[in-house]
């Protein structure tokens, strides 16, 4: 599991990630107080329109940026978006009415949204052996589970010394030492083959996800993550503290016990995926979410426990159907693609979450929790359903396929005649998917 760390490059943006993600995580903790403080009952409606604003953001911004960027340099984009991010933090302290908060928010995700896809899209040119990716992505799973149960703790630790405005100086620090990692880190070179017009970046990791059987199927288990995820999200205190009369400390501990089923089923994937393909593991996730959020609407026979029991239930099919995504990304695109690819599917994957988070939340309002498990199982289960019937079994590498309008001198066929086979993804040569029969 730890092997790629003795990758000196993957190392130092591990580490960058780590920093980052524990920043963040602070500043959720932090955003939450001074919510509180300049809306009082109404802070549930500030940070509503603030994380409105993220999956907007993250939504329509990523596919704009990573066209923007692609002809900067990685390393000075990656160091320049943490620096932004980092000064956000530090001026959040001294905002006085709501709507500084969303102008420093909406500064921030886009930030993001343009960061995380050039991250990912970085580590398959670092890690190109494919069990050591698998690994790394595995890696970057735990420790985005263990931002969401490390950071509250810290937070708790940190708030019995100083003031919470004092956390946006540790979220300010995370992502400068995000900066630092990445200045440190020696980075690929991308090598770019043929300029693209700013249309053609736009629109070429959604021409893919359109024209690559396994990338619409990704969208589908895309839908059926969100759904199991924005039940756990938006309703867990809602029936800890509404429905079950408990603490709040029962509440973290519910959502730390969905992060454990998910930091579980991240340590056994890299096993799983040398006996099974990321179809089979992507399909299981989705029907244990399933499974799960079914079971559910029976929950308040259980009781407190039973809750246990189906978040970390969730937990395992949310990591099963998360970490294998970047492997289909990484086979489904050439490398001077990649970037493009990596950001539409981080706005598709968030458009996504755009629909299970109302729906988690109004269902549940307007009908209770009950027919909120219902309604985002059946979610589930339609998305687990599509990946299966999008997603080809039979999904080799190398297919055999057929160029009729090149020369038969041209370097593609190397001699080979019009008809060969070799790593397939769709790119300026290969305008379609071959069909069944090559």
């Amino acid at each position: 599991m730890l092997s790629p760390l003795s990758n000196v490059t993957y190392r130092r943006l591990f580490l960058a990630q780590v920093m980052a993600l524990l920043g963040t995580g602070l500043a959720t903790v932090a955003l939450g107080l001074l919510a509180h403080r300049l809306g009082g009952a109404s802070a549930g409606e500030i940070l509503g329109i603030a994380f409105a604003i993220k999956m907007i953001a993250y939504v329509a911004v990523a596919p704009f940026a990573s066209a923007l960027a692609a002809n900067l340099p990685r390393k000075t984009l990656l160091i320049g978006l943490d620096l932004v991010r980092a000064g956000v933090a530090a001026l959040l302290p001294f905002v006085a009415e709501a709507w500084q908060v969303y102008a420093l928010m909406t500064v921030l995700y886009v930030a993001s949204a343009a960061f995380t896809p050039a991250f990912q899209a970085m580590i398959p040119d670092i890690l190109t052996d494919e069990r050591e990716y698998t690994k790394a992505l595995s890696l970057s799973r735990l420790a985005s589970d263990l931002e969401s149960v490390g950071s509250p703790v810290i937070a708790a630790v940190l708030l019995a010394f100083m003031g919470y405005s004092d956390l946006f100086a540790g979220t300010a620090i995370g992502f400068f030492l995000s900066a630092l990692l990445v200045l440190s880190a020696s980075l690929p070179i991308t090598r770019i083959v043929q300029q693209r017009t700013f249309s053609q970046r736009l629109t070429v990791g959604f021409r893919l996800f359109a024209l690559t059987p396994r990338l619409r199927a990704l969208v589908a288990i895309s839908l059926a993550t969100a759904a199991g995820g924005a039940m756990v999200f938006i309703n867990t205190v809602v029936i800890v503290q509404t429905q079950l009369s408990l603490s709040e400390q029962h509440t973290a501990w519910a959502l730390a016990v969905f992060g454990l089923g998910s930091m579980s089923a991240a340590m056994l994937v890299p096993r799983l995926l040398e006996d099974a393909s990321d179809r089979v593991v992507m399909i299981l996730g989705g029907a244990v979410m399933t499974a799960g959020l079914i079971a559910g609407v029976f929950h308040h026979h259980g009781g407190y426990y039973a809750l246990l029991v189906m978040w970390f239930d969730i937990g395992v099919g949310y990591s099963l159907t998360l970490t294998p995504a970047s492997r289909a990304l990484r086979r489904s695109a050439s490398a001077e693609d990649r970037p493009g690819l990596f950001a539409a599917y981080f706005a598709l994957s968030h458009a996504c979450w755009l629909i299970a988070y109302p729906v988690a939340g109004l269902v549940s309002s307007a009908s209770g929790t009950n027919a909120a498990f219902l309604v985002l199982g059946i979610l589930s289960a339609i998305g687990s359903l599509a990946t299966w019937l999008l997603w080809p079994a039979h999904d080799p590498e190398i297919l055999p396929h057929r160029h009729e309008n090149l020369a038969p001198d041209d370097p593609h066929l190397a001699g080979g005649g019009p008809e060969h086979a070799h790593s397939f993804v769709i790119d300026d040569l290969h305008g379609r998917w071959p069909n069944r029969r090559g």
